[in-house]
C-alpha cells in the first residue's frame, strides 16, 4: 500500500449512489456502502490522514462516516456535485442525447436550470486550492466527494478543464494529487490500495 504523501490531496469518490437509475448531481440519495472487504484497505490507508473534509451530500457523508467511524469530518458545501438543473432525477435513458460536441463544447454545456462542467469547476477550485495548501504545509488532507468533483480537481492539476471530463471515476476510488510550490500533479487516478 502506498502511503500517503506529506504533501498529498486525496480525492475519494463516495460509495456507489443509490440512483435507482436516475441522475442525482444535486438530488441527495443514500449510498450503498457494500461489503466492508471492498473499503476496509482504503479506510486503512486514510485512516490517520489529519484533515478530512467531504460534500454534504448524504451519499459521501455517509462514505466518510464509513472510513472515518467516530471521528469528525469537515463540511464544504463547494464540494457539491454539478447541478444538472431540470434534469435532476430524470431517468439515465430519458437525458436528452448532446450528439457530437468537442470537449469544450461539453464543458461549456449548461443543463436548463443547471450548471456546466466549466461553471462547477469555477466554484469547486477555490476549495480545492485552499485544501491543496492546507496539505502543502500541514499534511495530507482527505475529501469525500463526487465524481465530478474529482474531475475538478484533475483539471486544476491538468491546468485545462476540457481534459478533465476524458477522466471516468470508479465509486471508492482515490485520486491522488501531490502539492508542490506553484501547483498540482498526479500520483494517481482510480486508485484503489489493496
Amino acid at each position: 500500500m502506498m502511503p500517503p504523501d506529506a504533501s498529498e490531496l486525496m480525492l475519494i469518490r463516495h460509495a456507489p449512489a443509490r440512483h435507482g437509475g436516475r441522475l442525482c448531481g444535486r438530488t441527495d440519495v443514500a449510498s450503498d456502502l457494500g461489503d466492508p472487504a471492498v473499503w476496509r484497505p482504503l479506510q486503512r490507508l486514510v485512516a490517520k490522514v489529519p484533515v478530512r473534509v467531504a460534500s454534504p451530500a448524504l451519499r459521501c457523508r455517509q462514505t466518510a462516516a464509513a472510513l472515518w467511524p467516530g471521528c469528525d469530518v469537515d463540511s464544504d458545501a463547494r464540494l457539491w456535485e454539478q447541478d444538472f438543473g431540470a434534469q435532476e432525477g430524470m431517468p439515465f435513458g430519458d437525458i436528452p442525447d448532446l450528439g457530437l460536441m468537442s470537449t469544450q463544447d461539453l464543458a461549456d454545456h449548461r443543463p436548463p436550470g443547471g450548471e456546466s462542467f466549466a461553471d462547477m469547476v469555477a466554484r469547486i477550485t477555490p476549495a480545492l486550492t485552499e485544501l491543496a495548501a492546507q496539505a502543502r504545509h500541514a499534511g495530507p488532507v482527505a475529501i469525500v466527494a463526487h465524481a465530478g468533483t474529482v474531475r475538478a480537481g484533475l483539471a486544476l492539476a491538468l491546468d485545462t478543464v476540457p481534459a478533465a471530463l476524458a477522466f471516468e471515476v470508479a465509486p471508492w476510488s482515490v485520486t491522488r494529487l501531490r502539492v508542490f510550490e506553484g501547483g498540482v500533479s498526479v500520483i494517481a487516478v482510480n486508485w484503489r490500495p489493496l
